[in-house]
């Protein structure tokens, strides 16, 4: 009797074939997104390196499980940080509590100030301007830690990752005029708390005082 070839063996090339396809388009549109996705992670859980590291991990563990779910050439960055976004806030359910914000103190400076063109910065030649932007770039990503969760999410999405309107409303599912409307509410609580801090410690003048001179 003529011996029968195992079914399975005429099988197993095309699996490996399909698995090394499946991981290399993972590899090819996901892992270029990597620093994207753990800059959104490390603001979402306020600069904590390790919770960042984490929430970067299982976002691309779950989305290299869903893999097969994902269009291939759509926008893998917004699927990412939905993932990563989702992951966050199961996250946090979890442990059972919400990080404090302190809200209060912004909202004071959002009533005291008027924002746009309240007050002059150092002459951009100086060195004193190149020192105001080194401090800006940190002090930015400080207060912007501080805002409440559904401003801050906007403004970190559309100032910090550039994302239009729509794929905003996409991650965050809420409607795009909600995004506008956080993202407004959320630059103007930003600015209020740089300019009060930046007049404070007096590295720009009010414009009052700069024109009494």
């Amino acid at each position: 009797m003529t011996p029968t070839t195992p079914s399975h063996s005429a099988d197993e090339a095309p699996s490996r074939a399909d698995a090394d396809g499946f991981r290399q388009g993972f590899e090819e549109e996901a892992l270029p997104h990597l620093e994207a996705v753990y800059r959104f992670a490390i603001r979402l859980v306020r600069g904590e390196v390790d919770q960042a590291q984490d929430l970067v991990q299982e976002t691309y563990l779950r989305g290299f499980r869903s893999w097969a779910s994902y269009t291939r050439g759509t926008n893998c960055r917004s699927w990412l940080f939905t993932i990563c976004r989702n992951v966050f806030l199961r996250q946090r359910e979890k442990r059972g509590r919400r990080p404090e914000t302190p809200t209060s103190r912004i909202e004071a400076n959002v009533e005291a100030s008027a924002f746009r063109g309240a007050f002059d910065g150092p002459d951009p030649a100086t060195p004193e301007r190149r020192f105001f932007d080194s401090f800006i770039d940190q002090r930015i990503l400080d207060e912007l830690d501080g805002l409440p969760d559904e401003f801050r999410e906007c403004v970190l999405l559309s100032d910090l990752h550039g994302l239009p309107y729509a794929e905003i409303a996409h991650i965050l599912e809420i409607p795009v005029g909600t995004v506008k409307s956080r993202l407004h509410r959320g630059r103007r609580l930003l600015q209020s708390a740089l300019e009060a801090y930046a007049i404070e410690m007096g590295y720009v003048r009010p414009k009052s005082a700069a024109g009494a001179r």
